[in-house]
C-alpha cells in the first residue's frame, strides 16, 4: 500500500488557531450497509468551512460495485439506477482528496464516515492523510447535555436549522456545517473556548453530569450570589487581584459551566486559581460587552486576551477628500472628516446600496487618480455623471446631488423614485426596452427598502442618538453624541453623566471636542456590532426630532 501522506506541520499550526480562522471540511456519506469492511460508499457529500461560512460544496455518487440493497433505497431514496453509471471511488478520489486538503475533517458520528473513507483509500492503495477531526456528536453531548438525544435531526431542530433531504450526502453534510456552526459560538459563550485545538480537546472530554468540588468556601459562597442577569464576573487570586474578566448575558448560567467536570483546561484552571468571585450586573447584554472590554483594559487580567474582534459590517462612506465627494463601501469606520452612513451586516448589502446610488445620482464613480486624469468617460456620456473631472462649474449641482444622495441614506426615496421613472419612461419612448428595464430593477430595489437594512439613518460620525434597548425585558439606554457614548445607570461612570449629557444637549451646553476619544470608538464598535445581530430589541430615538428633553423623556416613559 502506497502511503502518501503525513500529518504535516500546516495541519498541526491550523488546531492552534481561532475556529473562525480554521478551515473545516464536513463529510457525510451514504453507504450500502453499516460496516466498513464489508460494505461500499454510494454517495459522498463535502462541505467547506472557511471564516465560520458554507463556501464550497462537493456532492457525488459513487458506483460500489455491487447490488444497493433495498432497505438502502427506501431509506435515502438512492436506487441502483443512480449508481451504476456513476463513477468508481478510485475515479474521483483526487478530487475528494484536493477538496478535504489539510482541513479539519467533520463529521456527526464522524467514525463512522471516517471509517468509510480509510477503508475505500485503503481499496484504492492509498492511506487517508490523518487530519484533526471533530465530530458534532460528541460536542452536542457536552454543549447541549438537557437535549435527550443527540441524532442529527435532533440537534438542528433545537438548533432551528432547516433540512429539506434527509439521508442524503449533501443535505446531512450542509446541515452537519450549520451544526457546528452554532456549537462552536456556543462553546465560545459558554465554555470560554477560544481555539480549534480546544474545540477538538473538549469534545473528547468524558460525559459526566456531575460538577467538581469548589474547594474554596468562599468562593463557593460568591457563586451563590450570583443572578440571573445579564452582567460582567471577575475571578480573582488569593491576593484579590482580578486575574480573568467575562461577561455574560446571565451570569448564574454562564459561570456555572466553570464548575463542571467537562469544562475545558483553561477553565478549570481559572478556578483552581481562584479564590473569590466578583460580579456587577448590566442593564443589557450590550453594556455587559461594552463594560468587559473597558475593565480588561483597566485591569489587564492575566488570563484575558486584551486585543478584541468584533464582526465584521460595511459601510456607505461619503469620501471628502476633494471638493468632489465620491461615495464608496469601507468596511470599518472613523472620525477621520468623512461621513459613514450604516452599519450593513454584509458586503452584498452594501454593495446593492452603492449600485442604486450609482444608477440614480449623478456624483463620479472613478478613484483619485482616474479623477485628475481630466478625461471625460463613458458615465458623463450617459448622464451618470456630471463630469466634474473636466468641468469645475459644476460644484453647485454636484452639492445638490451629493445632498439628495444624503437624504436618500436617511430613508427618503421619492426623489430618487421619481427621477428613475421619469427615466424609465424616457427610455421606453425611445424603445431602449432593455435599459427601461434595468431601471425598473432599480426602482423595484428602492421601493423594497434595501436601506432599511442599516441601523442608522445618518452619519455615524455626525449622530445624535438615543438607542433604547429592549433585552428580553431589560430596558437599557445609550446616548451617542459627538462621538462619545453615554450610557445609563452606568457603574464605571461618576454617576449622572447620561442625564447632564442629555439636559447639555437640549440646553445648547454641549461642549463640542476635537476628534474621539479611543474608549469610546471601542464602545461605538462594539454597539454597532451588537445592533446589527440584535435589530429586534434596538429602537433609535433621534434627537433632533425632539424640541425638548421632557418630550423626549414623556415618550421613552422614563425621569431623570
Amino acid at each position: 500500500m502506497q502511503a502518501n501522506y503525513q500529518f504535516n506541520m500546516k495541519t498541526i499550526e491550523l488546531i492552534d488557531i481561532k475556529p473562525e480562522e480554521t478551515e473545516f471540511t464536513v463529510v457525510d456519506v451514504e453507504t450500502t450497509g453499516l460496516s466498513a469492511r464489508k460494505n461500499r460508499i454510494i454517495e459522498i457529500g463535502l462541505v467547506k468551512i472557511n471564516k465560520l461560512k458554507i463556501t464550497d460544496t462537493f456532492q457525488s455518487f459513487i458506483n460500489p460495485g455491487t447490488q444497493v440493497p433495498s432497505s438502502i433505497s427506501y431509506l435515502t431514496g438512492i436506487t441502483q439506477s443512480d449508481v451504476e453509471n456513476a463513477p468508481y471511488f478510485d475515479e474521483i478520489l483526487s478530487a475528494i482528496d484536493e477538496f478535504i486538503g489539510d482541513s479539519v475533517l467533520v463529521g456527526h458520528n464522524l467514525r463512522f464516515d471516517h471509517s468509510f473513507l480509510i477503508q475505500e483509500y485503503f481499496r484504492c492503495e492509498t492511506e487517508f492523510r490523518k487530519l484533526p477531526t471533530l465530530c458534532t456528536l460528541k460536542l452536542s453531548q457536552k454543549i447541549l447535555p438537557d437535549l435527550p438525544k443527540k441524532s442529527l435531526g435532533n440537534v438542528r431542530k433545537h438548533l432551528r436549522i432547516r433540512q429539506k433531504n434527509t439521508h442524503r450526502a449533501l443535505s446531512d453534510a450542509t446541515t452537519t456545517a450549520k451544526v457546528l456552526i452554532k456549537l462552536i459560538a456556543k462553546a465560545k459563550e459558554n465554555f470560554n473556548i477560544e481555539t480549534t485545538k480546544e474545540l477538538i480537546s473538549f469534545q473528547s472530554i468524558p460525559k459526566t453530569n456531575k460538577t467538581f468540588r469548589i474547594i474554596k468556601k468562599k468562593l463557593a459562597e460568591d457563586f451563590n450570589q450570583l443572578p440571573e442577569k445579564p452582567g460582567v464576573y471577575f475571578f480573582k487570586n488569593s491576593n484579590g487581584k482580578i486575574f480573568y474578566i467575562g461577561k455574560a448575558k446571565s451570569l448564574k448560567r454562564r459561570v456555572n459551566n466553570y464548575f463542571s467536570s467537562s469544562a475545558p483546561r483553561k477553565t478549570k484552571k481559572i478556578v483552581r486559581v481562584s479564590s473569590r468571585l466578583g460580579f456587577e450586573t448590566t442593564n443589557s447584554e450590550l453594556t455587559a460587552l461594552i463594560t468587559e472590554a473597558e475593565l480588561i483594559k483597566l485591569h489587564k487580567p492575566q488570563f484575558n486576551t486584551l486585543l478584541k474582534k468584533y464582526s465584521q459590517n460595511y459601510f456607505i462612506k461619503i469620501n471628502k477628500k476633494t471638493g468632489f465627494p465620491v461615495v464608496e463601501i469601507a468596511n470599518a469606520f472613523d472620525f477621520d472628516g468623512n461621513d459613514y452612513f450604516g452599519p450593513f451586516s454584509n458586503r452584498k448589502t452594501a454593495s446593492a446600496m452603492l449600485e442604486i446610488i450609482d444608477k440614480t445620482f449623478q456624483l463620479r464613480e472613478c478613484n483619485d487618480k482616474e479623477f485628475y486624469k481630466g478625461k471625460r468617460c463613458y458615465l458623463a456620456d450617459i448622464e451618470r455623471c456630471l463630469a466634474p473631472c473636466i468641468n469645475a462649474g459644476v460644484k453647485e449641482p454636484y452639492k445638490d446631488e451629493l445632498q439628495k444622495v444624503y437624504e436618500y441614506l436617511s430613508g427618503k426615496n421619492q426623489f430618487a423614485v421619481d427621477r428613475l421613472l421619469k427615466k424609465m419612461k424616457n427610455l421606453s419612448a425611445h424603445r431602449k426596452y432593455e435599459e427601461a428595464a434595468q431601471v425598473r430593477d432599480t426602482i423595484e430595489s428602492i421601493l423594497g427598502q434595501l436601506n432599511r437594512s442599516s441601523i442608522l439613518s445618518e452619519p455615524i460620525n455626525k449622530a445624535e442618538i438615543l438607542v433604547e434597548i429592549n433585552d428580553n425585558g431589560n430596558k437599557d439606554y445609550l446616548l451617542l453624541i459627538d462621538g462619545t457614548v453615554y450610557i445609563k445607570d452606568y457603574f464605571l461612570n461618576s454617576g449622572g453623566e447620561f442625564e447632564d449629557a442629555l439636559t447639555d444637549y437640549f440646553n445648547d451646553a454641549i461642549q463640542f471636542k476635537n476628534g474621539i476619544m479611543e474608549k469610546d470608538l471601542e464602545k461605538i464598535k462594539i454597539a454597532l456590532s451588537w445592533f446589527i445581530k440584535n435589530k429586534d430589541k434596538v429602537k433609535i430615538h433621534y434627537l433632533k426630532e425632539y424640541n425638548s428633553k421632557d418630550i423626549l423623556l414623556k415618550n421613552l416613559k422614563f425621569t431623570i
